[in-house]
């Protein structure tokens, strides 16, 4: 396997091949010869267009993480997310006019699309992670997709900011943070009418079989005043009217 230096050599050379071209022009082959490797090199790196894409978030992924700001441990989980996904936009600014280039052929392409949602879901899922926002289970995996989406639409204002404050920038991811916000506190509202309801389904569990108890100790007690009722017999013959058929 090649060094991390090569694979981002590749990296560096695939995206800035992508500022130049159209996405569907730039094979394999072309991206050898920029990036002064072999083809081998390549193939040993990444083995599809899909993983180039996957390496590329995976490295700015660990830029970010690398510049996490401590100061920033004590503000608002949101200021903290706002300031990580800023920092994300930062990395990317490099290589601007090859996202350019890959956000057309993935609004062109559907299939594409779908294959690159679980590399920005995982990418976000790490935003997520070092702005201090741990969730587990199916919330987690709402939260990245959901950031996810909202990252998109934020990159795509970026992608036309010219202003080098990015005033347009921030008030989309500003708006998206407050769309997020009301979202989460959603499933939070569902959360806890979902544990209401289980809760409540739990106490009428729990009164159906006390019910169902105090009926089976009823009938145990009318079946022994039944077993003594002279009118019914005891079961011995010669005892009352009735005796055990055999």
């Amino acid at each position: 396997m090649a060094n991390a230096k090569t694979a981002q050599k590749i990296l560096t050379a695939y995206m800035a091949l992508l500022g130049e071209h159209d996405y569907n022009d730039v094979t394999l082959s072309r991206l050898a010869e920029t990036a002064d490797v072999s083809l081998a090199t390549v193939r040993e790196n990444f083995a599809s267009r899909a993983d180039l894409i996957a390496g590329f978030a995976s490295m700015i992924d660990q830029q970010v993480l690398d510049e996490r700001d401590p100061e920033m441990a004590g503000q608002p989980a949101r200021d903290r997310l706002f300031d990580v996904l800023m920092t994300r936009l930062d990395k990317l600014e490099p290589y601007k006019a090859g996202l350019k280039t890959l956000t057309a052929a993935v609004r062109a392409d559907p299939a594409l699309a779908l294959e690159l949602n679980s590399v920005a879901v995982r990418s976000q899922t790490w935003m997520l992670t070092a702005a201090g926002i741990d969730f587990n289970g199916v919330r987690a995996r709402l939260m990245s997709q959901g950031l996810a989406i909202s990252f998109a639409k934020v990159l795509c204002s970026w992608l036309d900011d010219a202003d080098p404050g990015l005033a347009r920038t921030m008030a989309k991811l500003d708006r998206e943070l407050d769309k997020g916000e009301d979202w989460l506190g959603r499933i939070s509202r569902a959360e806890k009418f979902a544990c209401k309801l289980q809760a409540l389904g739990c106490r009428l569990q729990k009164a159906g079989d006390r019910w169902r108890q105090r009926r089976r100790s009823d009938w145990a007690e009318d079946d022994m005043a039944a077993g003594t009722n002279p009118g019914m017999g005891s079961g011995v013959p010669g005892d009352g009217e009735a005796a055990p058929a055999v």
